[in-house]
């Protein structure tokens, strides 16, 4: 548990083996008197069901479920300083850098314009304009 927890990126598999474990141990401890092939199937059960009922509420708790922390991009508005066709590909500042940007929406995005980013994928930012109106051709 501690190797996992201080060398290892944590994704909180072996932590619930501990536990399951140590749980195990102290009930032995207490006299439960539990055969070999008992202990074995308790900490086996023990195991898989903390490991599916509470690994991903651990995980998102430590790693990546901060309350205030959105890595997302989604719903932010860029400017766009050049027109972009539907489909087409423009380069806009986000969060002092800047991206690659694909006007995934119905309408093109006139230069000054705004644009709601939907989406991002890897290293593109999918925008759509910020109005449902076609931009005028």
């Amino acid at each position: 548990m501690g190797a996992e927890l201080t060398a290892v990126d944590a994704a909180f598999y072996l932590i619930f083996i501990g536990v399951a474990a140590v749980c195990v141990g102290v009930l032995e401890l207490m006299g439960l008197g539990l055969p070999a092939w008992g202990q074995w199937l308790s900490f086996g059960v023990l195991a898989v069901a903390s490991m599916v009922l509470f690994r991903r509420k651990l995980y998102t708790r430590f790693r990546g479920g901060l309350p205030g922390f959105d890595n997302s991009a989604a719903g932010t508005v860029v400017a766009v300083a050049e027109d972009v066709p539907r489909g087409g590909q423009t380069r806009v500042s986000l969060r002092g850098s800047q991206w690659t940007a694909r006007n995934v929406g119905p309408a093109p995005i006139a230069a000054g314009g705004q644009a709601r980013v939907t989406e991002m994928r890897g290293m593109t930012l999918e925008i759509e304009a910020l109005s449902d109106e076609p931009a005028p051709d």
